[in-house]
Order: structure tokens, then sequence, then C-alpha cells
């Protein structure tokens, strides 16, 4: 898309986003108001109400709508993990464990945090995690969460060592908020001994 046609394209979404009393705005599916940004009451509500899937294309639906809301929950991949495997089946086959993980992935969307708006005034932190599947890590400024990554390890990546995890940790979320992160210092949190001399 061209440049043209994409500013023209968000000035014309922005005319038509719905505005409160008390100054916040719905646009694109999230509230922005001073206090920082929210997942829209109305997804929250789609969400909370959405029935236990019944198919594979059902639970890719559930998948779509929550995966554009990931950068609100902590360890997002991790917990979506089984249902991320359930889409590459060709059967349906429901187990508890997938409906743990669709229980927990809509009770952390609908009682999300409201994250921070991102100030370049203040510094950013980043803080990296790792687990038996998964990577995370969370942006803050001033203790408050302004964004949430992370992603499912795959093949020769689930074979890493601890420290190989946590060090692609790291890589994936400063190359994830370079645009935050490249223009000054920044404080990295790690609980790996080798991150001190970095």
């Amino acid at each position: 898309m061209e440049f043209p046609k994409l500013g023209n394209l968000i000035c014309n979404r922005i005319s038509t986003a719905s505005y409160s009393m008390n100054g916040s705005m719905v646009f694109l599916g999230y509230v922005v108001s001073a206090n920082g940004i929210e997942v829209d009451d109305s997804k929250v509500k789609a969400i909370r109400d959405w029935p236990e899937p019944t198919s594979l294309q059902q639970v890719r639906s559930f998948h779509g709508l929550v995966s554009f809301y990931r950068r609100f929950v902590k360890d997002f991949s991790t917990i979506v993990a089984l249902l991320t495997d359930l889409l590459k089946q060709k059967t349906f086959n429901w187990t508890e464990s997938a409906q743990a993980a669709f229980e927990e992935v809509k009770y952390r969307l609908t009682s999300t945090p409201v994250l921070a708006l991102p100030s370049f005034d203040e510094v950013f932190e980043v803080e990296c995690d790792t687990s038996g599947v998964g990577i995370g890590a969370v942006l803050t400024q001033l203790g408050r969460p302004v964004a949430y990554f992370s992603e499912k390890l795959h093949d020769a990546k689930l074979r890493y060592s601890t420290y190989d995890k946590e060090f692609y940790a790291l890589v994936r979320a400063l190359d994830h908020w370079h645009h935050y992160l490249i223009a000054k210092e920044f404080v990295l949190h790690s609980d790996h001994e080798a991150f001190k001399y970095i």
C-alpha cells in the first residue's frame, strides 16, 4: 500500500473513531486514553462470552481474535501453545488441557491491565523469561507494562540450553521493540548471571 493511501486510510478511521466524554477514544479495537491503552469493552465481552469450541474452525476464529490482543497478555504464546498445536491437527480433539488453555487466555484478556502509553522522556525497561515451550518479555516504564511479547519455541529451539533460551528471548525482545529502544539507553532485567556483563 502506498504511503498517501495509508495516510488517508488512517485519517478516515480516526475521523470515524468513537470519542467519549472522559477523553478516551475507541480506535481499531482499542480504547486509548490518558491512562493508557486497553481492549475495547465490546471485544472483552466477545472473548468472555465465546463458547467452548466444537470444531477446528471455531478454534481458529477464537485464536485469531485473541492473537490480535496478544500484547496485553504476559506469556501469551506459552498459554495458547496447546490451541496452536490443535490447529495443526486434521481432526478436532478437544482435551482438558485445551479447555484449560482456552479458559486461561479468556481470563487473562478479560482482566488485562491497562498498558501504559510509551513516553520517550522516560527510561524503558525490558524483562525476559523462558519456559519449557516458549519465551516471553515485558516492556515497562515507571513500573507499568507498555507491552508484552512472547513466542512459542519450535524444533531445535526447544532443545536450547537455558542460557541459549534466555539469550534468544533477549534478542527477540530487543528486535521486537527496537523502535522503542534504538534511540536511547534502557534497563535490562534478567535472572541470568551471564547477562550482567552485557
